[in-house]
């Protein structure tokens, strides 16, 4: 294991093969521990507030021992559901989050966003949709954070796309991304959950087990896979910030 430091580590010392060898059969809370440990500054979660995204908040906030809260990263898409945004605020009253809002400078709502780049753009363009309210507001978020590492809450069961997802992977900016929960399952997930009595978006017992942009995301049904809901009928499985497609 590489040695904790007070001044943030040095990711060209780092073997990633065998990080991802030490950590594979290792619980999150340890992922996390390590990367807080090793990574003081330049830490950064990026999260949308589904349920892995709390899972890995409250292990953040209640299980590992920071120098100072991890900057969570929330890009405001406009688009929203109600419920997801009021998630955000319960989590803010719940936890002493350290939350870094990014949207895009163009619009401050939808109907700004309408005005400025044309009506329903996710069914004209959704490459330029996710390229103005999700690509150009997270790479700016990392960038004016300071990150030179960041985490998400993507699993290996969560679609075919992710299927041989490592724990620590590099980003196309050379920047150390880590997800603690690939090895997880969704019920694995929802077990933390109901052992830590963690929040998580109503929509999820609703038949949304992942959220996205309301006018992107349907409701699943029993034996669909569990990201079927998002981008129905599009052919995508991402929305660019992970891959482009």
């Amino acid at each position: 294991m590489t040695t904790p430091t007070d001044s943030p580590i040095q990711l060209t010392s780092l073997n990633l093969d065998e990080l991802n060898e030490q950590f594979e059969t290792a619980h999150p809370i340890d992922v996390l521990k390590w990367a807080v440990a090793n990574i003081p500054t330049g830490l950064v979660q990026a999260s949308a507030f589904n349920v892995d995204d709390m899972v890995i908040t409250d292990i953040l906030y209640h299980q590992v021992n920071a120098v100072s809260p991890v900057p969570v990263l929330f890009l405001n898409t406009l688009f929203h559901f109600p419920q997801s945004l009021e998630l955000v605020e319960k989590a803010k009253a719940a936890y002493p989050l350290n939350l870094q809002v990014y949207q895009t400078p163009d619009a401050n709502s939808r109907e700004e966003f309408t005005a400025k780049f044309g009506d329903a753009l996710w069914e004209t363009d959704v490459r330029a949709f996710h390229r103005i309210t999700k690509i150009e507001p997270l790479n700016r978020g990392l960038e004016d954070l300071g990150a030179i590492a960041w985490i998400t809450g993507r699993r290996r069961d969560q679609a075919l796309t992710r299927t041989r997802l490592e724990i620590f992977e590099l980003d196309p900016n050379n920047r150390l991304k880590i997800n603690p929960l690939a090895t997880w399952t969704r019920q694995d997930s929802w077990d933390y959950v109901a052992e830590h009595g963690v929040l998580y978006n109503p929509l999820h017992d609703q038949g949304y087990p992942s959220i996205g942009d309301e006018p992107l995301t349907t409701a699943v049904a029993e034996g669909e896979d569990e990201r079927a809901g998002r981008w129905r009928g599009m052919g995508k499985t991402e929305c660019g910030i992970h891959m482009e497609d």
